[in-house]
């Protein structure tokens, strides 16, 4: 555990699991000791709904008489994603090409942690943006809920219109500019 520039203890680890539906999680400190819980409303204050289990984060966190506890977000970074995983579809794609697409905003239609999939709708065009659960994971999220504002790098893909990273819409804002 460290502090910050102001003083509050800060802690850098990885998130062990989030469960979005029970609207918490656990993180493990990257020096040890106990894990500290991360609420759903932390998790949300940074912009983000859900996180996927295994990524980094940096937190402030407080001694609670409950245990130890996450109280703000100050950085996330998604689990390296292993060569080979994701969709065939991206699998010829230049990462630097994929990086080059802007972010747009767009809205869940709907997300199916189960089946691996859901859609989207980019602002302005009703034309649907397929959400595979491989690009989630790989941008940090561990599920997404309908009506949920996103930003997303489109591609055109095999099949149609194909999400290749997502971001919380706050933060696609912050890239964007």
């Amino acid at each position: 555990m460290s502090e910050d520039q102001s003083g509050r203890p800060t802690v850098r680890g990885h998130v062990k699991w989030f469960d979005p539906g029970k609207g918490f999680g656990f993180v493990v400190a990257d020096d040890g000791g106990p894990d500290i819980l991360l609420h759903a409303n932390v998790l949300r204050s940074f912009g983000q709904s859900t996180v996927a289990d295994g990524s980094a984060i940096m937190v402030e966190v407080a001694r609670t008489e409950r245990g130890m506890q996450a109280t703000t977000v100050l950085a996330l970074q998604p689990p390296e994603v292993p060569p080979g995983a994701g969709l065939a579809d991206l699998a010829d794609m230049d990462p630097a090409l994929l990086a080059e697409q802007p972010f747009q905003a767009a809205r869940v239609k709907w997300f199916d942690k189960g089946k691996g999939f859901g859609f989207a709708n980019v602002w302005g065009s009703e034309e649907d943006v397929f959400l595979h659960i491989e690009v989630l994971r790989k941008s940090g999220f561990a599920d997404l809920a309908p009506g949920e504002a996103v930003g997303l790098r489109v591609i055109e893909g095999k099949r149609g219109r194909l999400a290749v990273e997502v971001l919380a819409w706050d933060v696609a804002g912050r890239v964007a500019r």
